[in-house]
């Protein structure tokens, strides 16, 4: 996919304010790990997750995820009426209907033509739903479109901690819910028009899928059980696909100036590194201190690090996400 006149006006986050450290989860989880002989630690000493956020217990996703919206709306200098177009991306959602993106309209006062919708791709709906406001503001349906994500992992790191507490749990059992372990809250989003002034270039990027690993990771709030190793292998090899495919279709992205990688953990982002040949230095990180925040994670480390990006620079997002698909998107800033 190309894009000619596609840009991001602004990109911003909001931070959940809560610290929840890893070393008071392995506290929480002490009895467990000695009864199943578990060194404590791996998830700060192997997954490099010191601390993860929760947002406070009464605030709901949506109200996350409009945070956000009202930051990207303030830096685009765009008013709440003259948005078209409206999507949401979050994975956490307190019910099934209505949508996300529903609450977020009403909440930050879109007007009544504004289009809106969810979208769900696991930690890739953000990704795509930058290709998806691309493709409206290339054909002239929508002038502005916003992209907001609002993510939170209290609920479904309690249940899993208050599970494994379990004197019946087993050292299978902690290791199949370790990557909840790992989650984080964090919201994000994201204004997309055409040329201006300040704006940033969306330039396209590629997708590819292997469904065939759709059942590594099936979560809900409640638990999220995974194929660890499984998914790891998987993705690699589906991201090396999906890279080559890219190089061989023209696009040149072993020289980028910054690499955005959706933030998993230490292990997969050196392997994911050395795998493509990126030097790690050039990878900016919000997973030691945020955690996994799900698809908000590559724009919320894109917003964090956005004011030490110079014009000219040219910015890849990366990710891969359960199911599995993998996606790479290219910025001129």
């Amino acid at each position: 996919m190309t894009f000619s006149r596609a840009h991001v006006w602004s990109v911003a986050h909001a931070e959940a304010p809560e610290v929840v450290t890893s070393s008071w989860i392995d506290a929480e989880l002490a009895d467990t790990y000695d009864r199943c002989g578990i060194r404590p630690g791996l998830l700060a000493e192997v997954a490099g997750i010191n601390e993860r956020r929760w947002w406070p217990e009464e605030l709901t996703f949506d109200q996350a995820a409009s945070a956000a919206g009202r930051v990207a709306l303030a830096n685009a200098e765009i008013a709440a009426n003259e948005v078209d177009l409206l999507i949401s991306t979050s994975v956490c959602k307190h019910h099934l209907e209505p949508s996300v993106a529903c609450a977020v309209h009403h909440q930050l006062g879109l007007g009544p033509t504004a289009m809106n919708f969810d979208l769900g791709n696991a930690c890739l709906g953000f990704v795509n739903a930058m290709s998806i406001a691309a493709m409206a503001i290339e054909s002239g349906q929508a002038r502005t479109v916003l992209i907001v994500d609002g993510e939170g992992s209290r609920q479904t790191q309690l249940a899993t901690i208050a599970r494994l507490q379990q004197p019946t749990t087993t050292a299978l059992d902690v290791f199949d819910q370790f990557a909840s372990l790992t989650l984080g809250s964090g919201a994000a989003a994201m204004v997309m028009g055409g040329p201006r002034q300040g704006a940033h270039r969306y330039l396209g990027g590629i997708t590819r899928a292997a469904t065939v690993h759709h059942e590594l990771c099936v979560g809900d709030l409640e638990q999220m059980r995974t194929d660890t190793a499984g998914l790891l292998s998987g993705g690699l090899e589906l991201a090396r696909s999906a890279f080559d495919d890219a190089l061989d279709l023209g696009w040149s992205w072993t020289d980028c100036d910054r690499y955005v990688m959706h933030q998993v953990s230490a292990v997969h982002t050196s392997k994911l590194c050395e795998l493509l040949g990126v030097d790690q230095a050039l990878v900016p990180l919000t997973y030691p201190s945020f955690g996994n925040m799900g698809p908000a994670a590559v724009p919320y480390t894109l917003s964090t690090i956005s004011g030490e990006i110079s014009d000219g620079e040219r910015v890849l997002l990366m990710g891969i996400g359960s199911g599995l698909n993998c996606s790479a998107a290219e910025l001129c800033w």
